[in-house]
């Protein structure tokens, strides 16, 4: 067998996901365990080999279950996230929260953001011994530098004991479905509660107990990025990638930067993990190699360079899992053993999953491993039997005694370099014939080692494009092509970068000549990711497959790598026809989406406090009213302050859903809770049409108009007494009476709309108030709708008695915020819909809401089961 530990670690995975829906105690495994392994043993001592080899597999799947199993249930009973769930901590108000501070203040474009390892919160007068992390964020706002705080915060190390008046909660999930589970990808950063400081005064240093070796490096790490940001005074963009690339800090780089790295399918180099342990490694080896040291001393200092770099970076999981199969093989070389990458992948994993079982769900995880993955199973194999022979040809090829030893095709090559090597040798300076044959062999080498990163790109896209696609919705058809600059310029920017650090760390003047050489190498990669990231044909978001698609891709991909390992070139090409097929299918995704044909859907996302509705017709038209937005999500500098709305809840909900197109997207006003989600809505989607009420002179709405019209959007404004028909459904617009442009958008601007399904009759009023409601409902316009989205989040200035009474609605929905500081919805509000005998939901505690009219009956149901 020669990749066991495949084998084992695959067993090993099936154990922890059979873990997660079964209720069984660990110790029940744990025997199914040893029972497995017992068996194993008897079955080897009667010569019995298959059955050996599948309990001995069993043992291990019973191991990864009973692991996984401990996992959940090791937790700390005086954990915070088990004192909140339990209710013995309020989160509803300002606790005083005390631990260490993890690292050096984090400085980030729009202020501070501290994590304490919590030991202690006072409740109720009393101290409480907890244990978990805590996020802090202090925000600076926009203008910090021309109207800065009046108590700048304390100045804290790593390490500083600090006391925090925060009012701290669980991190947030949106209720929808196929939303981002925040709380769990925290949680396996430590960081279990969240909170931002009103006051830097509300955050103290209340000691300085001696620093850890954790606190001493993460102090190393603070020193390394304020050097990087000196050495670059004129050039902060260069800094903020250099800062992501040596040291796993990405808060610094410019959101449109981002994008380009995404278009292009390069953002993995600034994310730290195997090219960038691969490049340094790489260094240190050759280093050593120069200066004669011996194979056991490179391969220690390689060590030891190694841990020192995981225990500096910032963003560790994925570097770790790097330096973690970089060390198995090193160490492999010490033993003159040569390692196949599957076998040192399997043994990374082995030691990862053994440790922390959920990482098996990190989607971190799963990509580094399919990287190293499909280099092992396709690339390596594909390299050998393609330019491999060419470059082993080319060593010693003075030698003719060698020629035999080739294959028919490499040998023949070989006679052809060496016959041009010798036409050389006549034309060529005495001192540079000697050179003849190496003036041959280098271009050749050249030409075959951007081959091998092709194919090596290539292959690596082929396997990462479903995941990619599964989890953030985007294919990059340039990746193959782009990734040839990116990857040789990163093999010479993270040594090269750590070199210049620590030369300006030295010396000034030393560090500052550097730098400019560090410099241009960075310009150069981003002049090469934006030009690859212009060819906007190359770069499309698209659904996610489905899971029976994945697997079915992923075990054609097994059959391929089996084959291209045996060298079988005619099962590959029989397997590569389906393979093909599933790829394209991944990358076109031509399934119809998932709509409910016959029906009017109408559902109502949870997008906090604000508002994004989801319509779908019977003919399957489909319609988005409002995007969300959150207050916070500004931008300082280039990047943003906050949550996208829209890159992050409305449209993985609508990718969900199998949608690639809608047909039209309404914006009903131009505040940002409604406003803040349509760009990347508009982006990510082909729109046919935005609808709008009243143009508004805001540099939003306006930024919002301009990317509809670089998407080939058109603008629609729609006003009183307008409508449309859609098979069945009736829509009118009741409101706003005029198309005039205001100043500052308002909430009584709202485009209303009201749809009418046979019977059935829904109303969509935007975040209208009185006014507007007593004047619709006096001018007798049709009012009467069985759903009712319920006017600007509940407040107590929406939906009144009269207006109530004229919709008379048997369902009504709240989009609001969880704990928002508005109060919504109102106590008063909610007295009302009681008294005009409506069932209420409210995404807060609901989740998504969606009702189904089928012309005669509405059905509701929503996120989470509700009473």
């Amino acid at each position: 067998m020669k990749l066991p530990l495949v084998w084992i670690v695959a067993a090993l995975a099936a154990g922890i996901l059979l873990a997660g829906p079964q209720p069984f105690r660990p110790a029940a495994w744990l025997a199914l365990t040893v029972a497995a392994l017992l068996a194993g043993l008897g079955f080897l001592r009667r010569g019995l080999l298959l059955p050996a080899f599948v309990s001995g597999l069993l043992s291990w799947v019973f191991l990864g279950a009973a692991a996984a199993r401990l996992e959940q249930v090791a937790t700390s009973p005086n954990h915070v996230a088990n004192l909140v769930a339990a209710g013995r901590i309020d989160t509803s108000e300002a606790l005083r929260w005390s631990g260490r501070l993890r690292q050096d203040p984090a400085h980030l474009p729009w202020g501070l953001r501290y994590e304490v390892d919590l030991d202690e919160v006072e409740v109720a007068g009393r101290s409480v011994a907890v244990t978990g992390g805590l996020r802090v964020n202090y925000f600076r706002g926009e203008n910090s530098q021309t109207d800065p705080a009046p108590e700048p915060p304390p100045p804290l190390r790593a390490g500083d004991r600090v006391e925090a008046l925060v009012r701290a909660h669980l991190p947030h999930n949106y209720g929808n479905p196929a939303a981002f589970d925040a709380r769990a990808h925290l949680a396996r950063e430590n960081i279990h509660l969240t909170g931002s400081l009103r006051s830097a005064e509300l955050l103290r240093k209340i000691a300085e107990p001696p620093p850890t070796l954790a606190h001493r490096l993460a102090r190393v790490r603070g020193r390394l990025l304020a050097q990087l940001d000196a050495m670059f005074p004129e050039a902060p963009d260069h800094a903020a990638v250099l800062r992501a690339m040596l040291l796993g800090d990405r808060n610094f780089i410019d959101h449109r930067r981002v994008e380009a790295f995404q278009r292009s399918s390069a953002y993995h180099v600034l994310v730290i993990a195997g090219l960038h342990v691969a490049a340094l490694a790489t260094f240190v080896l050759w280093a050593g190699r120069r200066l004669h040291l011996s194979l056991l001393a490179r391969t220690l200092v390689a060590l030891a360079v190694l841990a020192a770099y995981v225990a500096v970076v910032e963003d560790r999981p994925p570097i770790l899992r790097a330096a973690l199969m970089t060390a198995v093989f090193l160490s492999s070389r010490m033993l003159f053993r040569r390692a196949d990458l599957l076998n040192t992948l399997a043994v990374a994993a082995l030691i990862l999953l053994v440790a922390h079982p959920s990482a098996l769900a990190d989607p971190s995880f799963q990509l580094s491993f399919l990287t190293i993955g499909t280099i092992g199973a396709l690339a390596v194999p594909w390299m050998d039997r393609s330019s491999g022979i060419y470059l082993r040809a080319l060593e010693h090829l003075d030698d003719v005694t060698r020629d035999a030893a080739h294959p028919p095709r490499a040998a023949q090559f070989r006679l052809d370099a060496r016959a041009a090597a010798d036409w050389l040798v006549p034309r060529l300076p005495a001192r540079l014939a000697v050179r003849a044959a190496a003036f041959i062999t280098a271009p050749c080498r050249v030409v075959l080692r951007l081959w091998e990163i092709f194919l090596l790109s290539a292959t690596i896209q082929l396997g990462m494009t479903p995941m990619l696609a599964y989890y953030f919705h985007r294919v990059s058809l340039a990746g193959p092509l782009a990734n040839i600059p990116a990857v040789l310029l990163t093999g010479l920017i993270v040594p090269a970068g750590f070199l210049a650090l620590g030369a300006s760390l030295m010396w000034s003047v030393l560090g500052s000549a550097a730098a400019k050489v560090l410099g241009v190498l960075v310009g150069a990669l981003i002049a090469a990711v934006e030009w690859f990231a212009r060819w906007h044909w190359a770069s499309y978001r698209l659904p996610g497959p489905p899971r029976l698609e994945l697997i079915a891709f992923f075990f054609t991909v097994i059959l391929m790598a089996i084959a291209a390992r045996a060298a079988r070139t005619r099962w590959q090409w029989i397997v590569a026809v389906p393979l093909a097929l599933l790829a394209l299918a991944i990358a076109t995704h031509p399934w119809a989406p998932s709509l409910e044909r016959g029906r009017l859907e109408v559902t109502v996302l949870d997008v906090g406090q604000g508002d994004s509705l989801f319509a779908a017709f019977p003919d399957g038209h489909t319609m988005l009213i409002d995007g969300g937005g959150t207050l916070g999500a500004t931008r300082v500098g280039g990047m943003r302050t906050g949550f996208d709305i829209g890159e992050q809840v409305v449209s993985p909900y609508l990718w969900h859903r199998g949608l690639k197109r809608l047909d039209v997207v309404a914006l009903t006003h131009a505040h940002q809770d409604h406003l803040g989600g349509l760009a990347a809505v508009l982006e990510n989607f082909r729109v046919g049409e935005l609808w709008v009420g009243r143009d508004v002179a805001s540099s939003a709405f306006r930024a919002l108009l301009e990317v509809a019209r670089e998407r080939g959007v058109r603008v629609v404004h729609h006003t009183r007494a307008e409508g449309f028909a859609w098979d069945g459904v009736a829509g009118q617009v009741l409101w706003p009476d005029t198309p005039d442009e205001v100043q500052t958008a308002k909430n009584n601007d709202s485009l209303v709309l009201r749809l009418v399904h046979g019977r059935v009759a829904l109303l969509l009023p935007g975040d209208i108030e009185g006014p507007v409601e007593r004047e619709l409902a006096a001018e007798g316009v049709p009012l009467r709708a069985e759903f009712l989205k319920v006017a600007h989040h509940g407040s107590k200035t929406s939906t009144n008695t009269d207006w109530l009474a004229g919709v008379a609605p048997r369902l009504a929905a709240i989009s609001v915020g969880e704990t928002n500081p508005f109060g919504h919805p109102h106590p008063d509000l909610l007295e009302r819909l009681r008294a005009a005998d409506a069932r209420v939901l409210r995404t807060d505690r609901d989740g998504a809401i969606t009702v189904l009219s089928d012309g005669q009956t509405l059905r509701v149901h929503s996120f989470y089961p509700s009473n």
